[in-house]
């Protein structure tokens, strides 16, 4: 089935908050596909200016998140609305919006709040088919108790599709006993249009980086872009960038955190030693300035261990940019996107001096030009896989399913 394939079903689709990924995937649907459905939001987070704990700031993005298709947000009675517990997410009013909107069908992300527990048992009193879209994965995690196994047995059992978004999320699926017929492929991606790595004012804006950060046109970039919390493993790196202590090489730090008072204590700790290579530390980007930040790097490295990256996006976005990366073999994309030695490099999160060992394998990969360009072009046909085509091929499909 294509993008362009069209659906006489209209879809209410339930979402926590606008982001800087889903909107832009519901705005190409909206373009390239004909297929009507109205996205209920159940907080304005994005949108408006809210404090992001692991951030460590208030922002909201800046990036169009509501324009391009159809939206409408579901007042949210939460006290302290958000992620972190059951109530976060109470919207009174959810069920009677879809139902005046009348759906054909229901798609779901997350199931472990009051409004989605609502939403579902709503809909399974009018035998409207729920799809549900997730992207948890059962690396590094321990198999869950036997309760919680049946719970999600018996949960899973009343959906009809659900949209993985990758290797790791379908043996998660299939672990709680769903059957392959009802999984469809509908693949974690970034907005192209944004991540154009041939954009010319993407390409000024990283190249006065650059100056400003003091780096000469030889300088090779080593970049950790996000959240800087203790699951992402960003002390890490920086000990494993400085054991390396390799000439010619930068580290660049994107972002903000409670780990940055760490960061710079290790740092500091260090300060003067003969022959460090330079770290440098730039605040938290808002999205549109990402893809420069992206430009100024050889390498992007994702060290993170434990559940916490059920599929890691900036990994998305920096290979969409042409970037190759490096990640550990917890983070839940790197089936799908990073190939050792082929589309960027892997390592054991759980292996002592595995990081240092991987980093200086790129760096030396890097260091060669043919082996440069064979891994850059691998990154391009491999990222092409991951677009909006490609997951809104899995909706349809899951969509048309219901039909057959």
């Amino acid at each position: 089935m294509t993008a362009s394939a069209g659906s006489s079903l209209r879809l209410a689709v339930v979402l926590s908050h606008p982001t800087q990924y889903y909107s832009p995937w519901f705005r190409w649907i909206r373009a390239h596909a004909s297929l009507e459905f109205r996205v209920f939001y159940l907080w304005d987070f994005g949108v408006s200016k809210r404090h992001d704990p692991e951030f460590d700031k208030s922002f909201e993005w800046d990036v169009d998140l509501l324009s391009g298709y159809d939206s409408e947000f579901v007042p949210n009675a939460s006290r302290k609305p958000g992620a972190e517990h059951f109530f976060g997410f109470n919207n009174p009013a959810l069920t009677a919006r879809i139902e005046k909107w009348r759906p054909d069908a229901l798609l779901l992300f997350g199931y472990k709040w009051a409004s989605h527990l609502r939403v579902i048992s709503w809909a399974r009193r009018r035998r409207i088919p729920i799809l549900f879209r997730g992207d948890s994965h059962l690396i590094d995690r321990r198999s869950p108790r036997l309760h919680v196994r049946l719970a999600l047995r018996s949960l899973f059992a009343k959906f009809a599709a659900f949209l993985y978004v990758g290797a790791a999320n379908r043996d998660y699926f299939e672990a709680f006993g769903v059957p392959v017929r009802k999984l469809y492929l509908a693949p974690h991606s970034v907005d192209t249009a944004l991540f154009e790595r041939a954009g010319a004012e993407h390409r000024r804006a990283a190249e006065i980086l650059r100056s400003q950060l003091g780096f000469l046109p030889t300088t090779r970039v080593v970049l950790f872009a996000g959240k800087f919390v203790a699951a992402k493993q960003p002390a890490k790196l920086l000990e494993a960038f400085l054991e390396l202590n390799q000439a010619g090489t930068a580290l660049v730090f994107v972002g903000d955190g409670p780990e940055g008072e760490r960061l710079r204590a290790l740092l500091s700790h260090r300060a003067g030693a003969a022959g460090d290579p330079p770290v440098k530390f730039l605040p938290f980007a808002n999205q549109s300035e990402m893809p420069s930040r992206y430009l100024l790097a050889d390498l992007f490295v994702l060290p993170s261990r434990g559940a916490y990256e059920t599929w890691g996006l900036a990994v998305n976005e920096a290979m969409e940019m042409g970037v190759p990366c490096l990640v550990s073999d917890r983070v839940g994309c790197q089936r799908d996107l990073v190939t050792h030695g082929e589309t960027g490099w892997v390592f054991d999160a759980e292996a002592p001096g595995a990081l240092a060992l991987a980093l200086r394998a790129a760096l030396a990969d890097l260091e060669v030009p043919y082996r440069r360009e064979e891994i850059r072009r691998a990154v391009a046909d491999r990222i092409a896989h991951f677009g909006y085509g490609q997951t809104t091929d899995g909706l349809l499909a899951a969509l048309a399913g219901l039909r057959a």
